[in-house]
């Protein structure tokens, strides 16, 4: 059985385009009430109240879901950062979101998060989807998937449309990850030859993204 998300107070006053005091009023008009109450007492308002004419539509179940994406180990502290701007900004718009994320460079197309993305949208599963750039989604290739988007009618948001700071960097480290790869099926991973090539590519990556 599928769970309807709670919006609070906040989130349903900006989805019904009123004021805060207006829901509050309503309630003491018994025009609507709130589905439940937190511990604390704070209103819990479930989406089919608010907006019933919504329930048998086609997009009542289709869920949001938010994706975040870096390319090392060592940008985990951005991977979280990107996971909390995505939840706050689907949060602010009442939305009932998953957040789905991958460590892995943007031009493998064989991670998890990215797979299990694409399958729930081909099942009709995902009626928006919510990235912070458009490269945090794929280096390359992003476009193939905004067109599955567009022809399964996803609504893709894109929070911030301008280059992305890690931009440089990520490519860089995409185009190293690429380098390792073929270098080790030509000399063999741990051959001498394969590791000063990587050495010096890394030397070289570390110079280009200080710049």
């Amino acid at each position: 059985m599928k769970i309807e998300k709670l919006l609070n107070i906040s989130q349903a006053s900006k989805l019904l385009g009123v004021a805060q005091s207006t829901l509050r009023r309503w309630e003491d008009e018994g025009r609507l009430i709130p589905d439940e109450r937190t511990k604390g007492n704070q209103r819990r308002y479930k989406l089919s109240t608010l907006r019933p004419e919504m329930k048998h539509s086609k997009d009542y179940n289709r869920k949001t879901i938010a994706y975040a994406r870096v390319s090392s180990h060592d940008q985990k502290a951005d991977l979280e950062r990107q996971k909390q701007v995505l939840e706050m900004y689907c949060a602010s718009n009442g939305w009932n979101f998953e957040v789905l994320s991958d460590l892995g460079s943007g031009i493998n197309y064989n991670k998890k998060g990215l797979k299990t993305l694409i399958n729930s949208i081909i099942d009709n599963e995902v009626g928006r989807l919510v990235i912070t750039h458009k490269d945090r989604l794929l280096r390359f290739g992003a476009e193939l998937i905004f067109s599955i988007c567009e022809a399964k009618e996803v609504e893709v948001v894109i929070i911030n449309k301008g280059e992305d700071r890690t931009f440089e960097e990520d490519l860089a480290k995409d185009v190293l990850e690429i380098i390792t790869v073929f270098s080790a099926r030509l000399y063999g991973a741990r051959s001498k030859k394969n590791k000063k090539l990587i050495e010096e590519m890394q030397k070289a990556v570390d110079v280009s993204t200080q710049d």
